[in-house]
């Protein structure tokens, strides 16, 4: 009895304890299912599956007529499982110089063992993905056994520095970094794909294992205002003036005068996106700046076509107003130089084309800082202008609270104020277009992956600030600023230009820089019907002057010579002939009055420094050809330096091909004479003289063995 009741005490333990277990058992299984369940579950998938990211293809970004200014080009991930390689060292030693990477960090990767997948290098070329498939399928089979390859793409920029800073470029994992790049990487980059596949314990796949792959989905592409055209004549015409001038930088920028479009721009120096210099971070962000929306400066003499047209809308001036340059002209004490000693009487029409200073800031002084602020206001000064592209500044405009006379006087002729080369000719435009401020864009339209417009952008008018009859009345003086002013070396027979020079102050560490400026000129085509408009701002340029007459402009005519036959528009009197030569007579160590009776009996104009009454040189010398109704200059100063802004030094070409020779001459504003052929040998007039812009320089040629 009593071992029955034992065993029955013993089964009852041995049940309790049972039941205890699988109580325990229970509650473990609940909370491993109940509470533990998704992240277990999810560690088991990544320990028996592969997931790797599907990169989405970007979208493009074309020119106004489709062209392909940035690509998305097939690429590849290589990657390697540290488990499966056994000597790390001749693993790197064969791959790191073919994949152009650093052999000691390979290293370092795959001595990780208890990594299934590291990365050895992005964007790699299908060219050396094929070249490793080659090794691993022959002697290097065991070595190269754990590489393996996924899907990746890389950004290609197919015209290289075309454009460059306006595009922008992308980091290693395709995401923009600047330019447009950036500004619509939402829309360029897509959304990425995925693919997942089984393997087992050792990260390899299975033969018969499961693959689920998710498709990517391609970015839109960008259809650009540019003209590929345009810019290619823009482009060219830069690399030119950055040379010729020995510039800091130079800018340019072309411009539907009526809708506001950017149809070119260009900024150099510049780099290849293809190829950009990411070694040195400061190199590279500051050649990434598109400066022409994000730097500021004075603008000078280009400003004062709106202070003109201001005054002319607001009642304040008239075409008929005379003014009186003395030389300078004092505003609460401060004295205003003229950048000539006197200009005497003029009318406004004159002012403009001789860019006489005291008389924009009589005109400045006459309207009173409430109306000129409110022209300035309207003409986009002070803000952004809204385009689609990334950092640009609003300008600098003093509060009109704090404007001071000589702040107001100075502002009048381009000084006091700072503004972007973008907002100056945006604002510019209004003044030629019948007085309708626009917002610049640079995106024409936007398309889905399929090539559907999703979006399209349209002209839009952001303010009038002038009156169409005052924008056609300051087309008329524009176009006689390009005749017979400052602007003369952006005349193009047979067309109708207007425009306008500038010559403004360098500013380094809050003093300006005496000896170098920055030259620029803004013109429009045809002047009578306005189509493009086209700024071009040197900066620092190295040459004896660095006037915009002579540093600037000479490129615009350059880039309209090219650009209006290209636009369609025909020259107005394409059968006009050329004036006849005349041949500048010896005037040096005559009185003026002599001197003015000599050229005129030469069908010749002249131009004054106003210092002394005996002309002690002449520009351009005596026995040079001359168009009749040219203009030369006559100095009577002793000892004191040439104030001209027509008159330019004639540069060395001795020893330059033909092509060279001209392509410098062009340049600074001279036509050329070639007699023979080879290298340039002798020239007339001189290299270092001074001569008149659009003078003829006599260039001998001869072969090498014909040199003397």
């Amino acid at each position: 009895m009593r071992a029955d009741i034992s065993i029955r005490k013993r089964l009852l333990a041995m049940l309790a304890v049972l039941t205890l277990l699988f109580g325990l058992i229970g509650v473990r299984i609940g909370s491993l299912t109940l509470f533990q369940g998704e992240p277990l579950t999810a560690r088991g998938v990544r320990q028996w599956t592969r997931e790797g990211v599907v990169t989405a293809r970007r979208g493009a970004i074309q020119d106004a007529r489709g062209n392909a200014l940035a690509l998305s080009a097939a690429a590849y991930i290589v990657t390697a499982n540290p488990q499966l390689v056994t000597d790390e060292a001749a693993f790197a030693r064969a791959l790191a110089p073919l994949l152009n990477a650093d052999e000691e960090s390979m290293i370092r990767r795959l001595q990780n063992k208890k990594m299934a997948s590291v990365i050895l290098k992005r964007q790699v070329s299908r060219e050396t993905v094929d070249q490793i498939r080659e090794w691993k399928a022959g002697d290097m089979q065991s070595l190269l056994r754990g590489v393996s390859f996924e899907e990746d793409s890389r950004r290609w920029y197919p015209k290289g520095r075309f454009l460059a800073q306006v595009l922008g470029l992308t980091n290693v994992d395709s995401v923009g970094q600047s330019g447009l790049e950036s500004a619509y990487e939402s829309l360029l980059r897509g959304r990425e794909g995925s693919l997942r596949t089984e393997v087992d314990a050792r990260s390899r796949l299975l033969p018969d294992g499961k693959t689920a792959y998710t498709p990517p989905q391609e970015g839109c592409t960008l259809r650009l205002t540019i003209d590929s055209t345009l810019q290619g004549i823009v482009e060219k015409a830069m690399r030119e003036c950055l040379a010729v001038n020995s510039a800091a930088s130079v800018q340019c920028i072309v411009m539907d005068v009526n809708t506001g479009a950017i149809l070119a721009m260009c900024l150099k120096p510049d780099y290849d996106p293809n190829d950009p210099p990411r070694n040195d971070v400061d190199t590279l962000t500051d050649l990434m700046r598109i400066t022409a929306i994000t730097d500021v400066y004075e603008p000078g003499s280009t400003f004062k076509m709106l202070t003109c047209s201001a005054a002319l809308d607001s009642g304040t001036a008239h075409l008929t107003d005379t003014f009186n340059c003395s030389g300078s002209i004092t505003v609460d004490g401060d004295r205003i130089r003229c950048w000539k000693n006197s200009h005497g009487h003029q009318d406004l029409a004159q002012a403009l084309a001789n860019s006489c200073n005291p008389a924009f800031v009589t005109l400045a002084l006459r309207m009173g800082t409430d109306t000129f602020y409110s022209y300035l206001r309207s003409f986009g000064l002070g803000v952004k202008t809204g385009i689609d592209l990334p950092g640009e500044s609003p300008g600098l405009l003093i509060n009109s609270s704090q404007v001071k006379n000589v702040d107001l006087a100075r502002i009048g002729f381009g000084q006091s104020v700072a503004v972007t080369p973008l907002q100056l000719i945006t604002a510019a435009c209004a003044v030629v277009n019948g007085g309708r401020l626009m917002k610049p864009y640079i995106v024409k339209e936007v398309l889905d992956a399929s090539g559907q417009v999703i979006d399209r952008t349209l002209p839009t008018v952001t303010a009038n600030p002038i009156r169409a009859e005052t924008s056609a009345a300051m087309r008329q003086l524009l176009e006689n600023v390009v005749e017979n002013g400052g602007g003369k070396n952006a005349y193009i027979s047979g067309y109708r230009i207007g425009g306008k020079t500038g010559t403004a102050q360098v500013y380094k560490n809050g003093k300006v820089v005496s000896n170098v400026h920055i030259g620029s000129f803004l013109g429009f085509a045809p002047i009578n019907e306005p189509q493009i408009a086209v700024l071009v701002t040197v900066h620092e340029a190295q040459v004896p002057v660095d006037y915009g007459s002579t540093t600037a402009a000479p490129f615009a005519r350059q880039i309209l010579e090219d650009a209006l036959p290209y636009l369609g528009v025909m020259k107005s009197d394409p059968s006009a002939t050329a004036a006849p030569q005349m041949t500048v007579p010896d005037v040096t160590g005559m009185t003026l009055a002599e001197a003015r009776k000599a050229l005129t009996a030469q069908m010749l104009s002249w131009e004054t420094d106003g210092v002394g009454q005996t002309v002690t040189a002449q520009a351009p010398a005596a026995g040079a050809p001359m168009p009749a109704g040219g203009k030369v200059m006559l100095y009577t100063y002793e000892n004191q330096p040439l104030q001209a802004v027509d008159v330019v030094s004639v540069p060395d070409v001795r020893g330059m091909s033909m092509v060279e020779a001209g392509r410098m001459l062009r340049a600074r504003g001279f036509e050329m004479e070639v007699s023979g052929s080879g290298l340039a040998v002798r020239q007339e007039p001189g290299a270092g003289t001074f001569a008149a812009l659009g003078d003829t320089v006599k260039v001998t040629f001869a072969l090498p063995q014909e040199t003397e």
